[in-house]
């Protein structure tokens, strides 16, 4: 039923315009025109498109840097990290060296490393020698002192002209 509606061709004629052409030189000079008119637009198109792969490019210069920026920072924050927990093995191990040796500072140590490996003996009353001193001070004073002369203002610019 839709179908029996339907006419086929029903496109417009063409009609042909009212006016005639009677100067083809002005056509060819609005051509010309037009021509240069679209270089002017052309030219101002380039400028624009120009611009923005330039800033196209440079945002993605930008991008660069600050992911090459912060890789430079991932690696040395690794590296402090690394540092860090050597310094803390050895400050342990300086903790645990000074724990060993405060150990093995007290006096009965001390004592039995030096009877067995150095074959000391602990000293008797026979090797003990009492000397006497006088009480007497043999500290000699110096006779000579110096003695600074006062000398006036006067003088001193004196002997600086001298």
């Amino acid at each position: 039923m839709a179908r029996e509606r339907y006419q086929y061709e029903t496109s417009p004629k063409k009609i042909e315009p009212d006016y005639r052409r009677r100067n083809t030189k002005k056509k060819l000079e609005v051509i010309e025109n037009t021509q240069k008119r679209n270089t002017k637009a052309e030219r101002e198109a380039k400028k624009i498109r120009k611009r923005q792969i330039f800033l196209v490019v440079a945002i993605f210069a930008t991008l660069l840097f600050i992911s090459y920026r912060n890789s430079v920072i991932n690696e040395e924050f690794k590296e402090i990290q690394a540092q860090k927990k050597n310094l803390a093995v050895i400050q342990k191990e300086n903790k645990q060296l000074e724990i060993s040796l405060e150990g093995s500072l007290n006096l009965n140590n001390i004592e039995k490393i030096a009877t067995e490996q150095l074959g000391m003996q602990k000293q008797t009353s026979n090797q003990t020698i009492y000397t006497e001193l006088d009480k007497q001070d043999y500290i000699e004073v110096s006779a000579e002192e110096t003695q600074k002369e006062k000398k006036s203002i006067f003088t001193k610019i004196l002997e600086i002209f001298k």
